[in-house]
């Protein structure tokens, strides 16, 4: 980022969590892992194949653990936790796991709204067809449980979040759109932190069929932009990202994944062939918007990760009106990459604007393009003659110098388009190495769940031993929920963690909730002595201020510094400090010590 954006971050919100589900991933660093290996992680489905009628394509983005869900964390029975719309069950826990990676699931949360949408699924209906078998069950709460109106407010309310709450539904763009109406709460003040994303989950597998120059691809593999390309794979996914104002984000500490400098939302409205058709026109002006909202200029971007449906209709409005936004491309150095998601995992659908954002943000983060898969040759009906884009066929590095900025497409059956401009995080200073020891505190609602939490930490110290170790106990005490069953260590260092962490034994009963006050007892009968706060004076800053602040204070009334006595330097001080230790009936009159210029403040 140059200097010149780095002082105008009025409207820059930074992304600082991302969580999600997806086909062959449980979570983002699996997806990434997949994304660079170039993997398609679509489910081909053999026993689905049926030789009556093969133009149903026995292949989806299947998405593992549908089924799974810890409904006593959220305070949910069982029942209820049976009837509730998995695409809202696995919404929630995703909602929950982002704020902790972004490090603010306290209690003391900034004011957080939530922006998410649902695909239909038909899991209403299979409930309804159940009803017999289910006795407790009447209209009220079958809707209560499924209807994508409570897909926001749902999340708001488990996770106690007192921000806007909307339910976004705008087909395939939703969970696109969702970011940016989040961004534009951010800006407009209306609330601090943001939630936003989607979700795509299918209780049955549906049957596809194939219709030549229809959305479905006959062989079951998405073969985006490329001649043999025909159709698109439907999949299940969700994801969510936690949006923050850029400034706030650097006050605080945040790990900033991302910048989202500008994005725009529009319709085609009837610009187009038919309601379910593209249009050039629109889409070209939702990019142009973007771009404009940004202050950035089209040369300026080096990759678009593009809706990218495979499809004989979509892929060559999709680049014209991409063309029509960025032009030839004559004042470029490189061509702009472009790719998509959907070869990879499939069309998620409500799910797949968010999909792509993420894949997005980790290629501004990290300087990698992951490939395309399946692409060998332009697709003639695309024109990439005059077009200044190349598809990314290959995982490369980034392809451009400066800042790295990437657009992100996501268009709507009916009409309603979104793009996204994202920019590399601002330059941090790395925090200044830990000097001392730290405490690492991890909980859980059961015993179980604590030292299931401190199984997974002592895991990710021993893969990751370069973690600041400072940084990490202060997220891991801030910026998680704390439950009723604990598990601390105190170490020095990630290796001596990790041991601390897997060589740990709990008595029984230990741990037990208990409603008894904490109290804090510290040593007496001449246990203390000189220079016993030393070391955290010279190490933790907010000790350093207090004992600064409370110093100055008294000088005046003592006619010394107290810290020249607690922390005496030199013979002279140890002197002082012996003295004033004394009994009064000892003490002769001295002078007290000029200040020292040298002192730490």
């Amino acid at each position: 980022m140059t200097d010149s954006r780095q002082d105008d971050q009025d409207h820059l919100v930074a992304v600082v969590g991302m969580a999600g589900r997806f086909p062959g991933a449980p979570d983002v660093k699996r997806f990434w892992e997949n994304l660079l290996a170039a993997r398609e992680t679509i489910t081909v489905l053999p026993d689905r194949a049926d030789p009556a009628h093969p133009e149903f394509v026995p292949a989806y983005g299947v998405l593992d653990g549908v089924g799974d869900f810890d409904a006593a964390y959220f305070g949910l029975s069982a029942q209820d936790a049976l009837i509730t719309d998995p695409q809202q069950r696995l919404l929630l826990e995703c909602a929950h796991e982002a704020l902790e990676r972004a490090g603010h699931a306290g209690a003391d949360r900034p004011v957080t709204g939530v922006w998410v949408g649902t695909g239909g699924n038909g899991y209403a209906e299979a409930v309804r067809a159940r009803l017999d078998e289910m006795p407790f069950l009447d209209e009220w709460r079958v809707r209560q449980a499924t209807a994508p109106d409570f897909a926001a407010t749902r999340i708001a309310y488990h996770l106690d979040l007192t921000g806007p709450a909307m339910t976004v539904q705008t087909a395939c763009s939703t969970s696109l759109v969702a970011v940016h109406l989040a961004v534009q709460a951010l800006l407009n003040g209306e609330c601090d932190l943001a939630l936003a994303g989607g979700a795509t989950v299918v209780p049955h597998l549906p049957a596809m069929r194939y219709t030549p120059g229809g959305i479905v691809a006959a062989d079951g593999h998405c073969r985006a932009f490329d001649a043999d390309s025909d159709g698109t794979v439907s999949a299940s996914a969700v994801g969510v990202v936690v949006l923050r104002p850029l400034a706030d984000a650097l006050a605080d500490g945040d790990h900033v994944h991302a910048v989202i400098r500008g994005s725009a939302v529009n319709n085609d409205g009837r610009h187009k062939a038919g309601f379910t058709a593209p249009s050039i026109v629109g889409q070209a002006e939702v990019v142009r918007t973007a771009h404009e909202v940004a202050g950035i200029e089209p040369r300026e971007v080096g990759y678009v990760e593009a809706h990218g449906t495979g499809t004989a209709l979509g892929d060559p409005i999709e680049v014209a009106a991409l063309t029509h936004a960025f032009g030839t491309g004559e004042d470029r150095e490189a061509p702009c990459l472009i790719g998509s998601v959907k070869t990879n995992i499939g069309h998620a659908d409500a799910a797949a604007g968010v999909t792509g954002f993420i894949k997005a943000v980790l290629s501004v983060e990290h300087g990698v393009v992951p490939a395309t898969l399946h692409y060998q040759r332009p697709n003639p009906a695309v024109d990439f003659a005059t077009a200044s884009f190349e598809v990314n066929a290959t995982t490369r590095a980034w392809p451009t110098d400066g800042p790295r900025i990437a657009g992100v497409n996501a268009l709507g059956v009916g009409g309603t388009n979104a793009h996204v401009v994202l920019e590399q995080a601002p330059h941090r200073e790395e925090s200044a190495p830990p000097t001392g020891h730290e405490l690492l505190l991890v909980s859980g609602k059961t015993p179980a769940a604590a030292e299931t939490a401190a199984d997974r930490l002592a895991d990710h110290l021993a893969a990751h031993p370069g973690t600041h170790l400072g940084d990490a106990a202060r997220t891991l005490q801030a910026g998680r929920t704390h439950h009723a069953y604990r598990r601390f260590v105190v170490a020095s260092g990630t290796q001596d963690a990790v041991t601390a962490l897997r060589g740990r034994a709990t008595a029984p009963g230990a741990g037990a909730p208990s409603d008894a006050e904490l109290v804090f007892m510290y040593p007496g009968q001449g246990g203390q002595h000189t220079g016993m706060t030393a070391e955290l004076y010279d190490g933790e800053p907010a000790f350093r201020r207090a004992v600064d602040e409370l110093a100055d204070a008294a000088t005046g009334t003592l006619g010394f510094d107290l810290r020249e006595v607690l922390y005496p330097r030199t013979d002279a001080e140890k002197a002082v400090a012996a003295l004033s230790t004394a009994p009064a009936s000892a003490r002769s009159p001295v002078p007290p010590p000029p200040w020292r210029a040298s002192r730490r403040s």
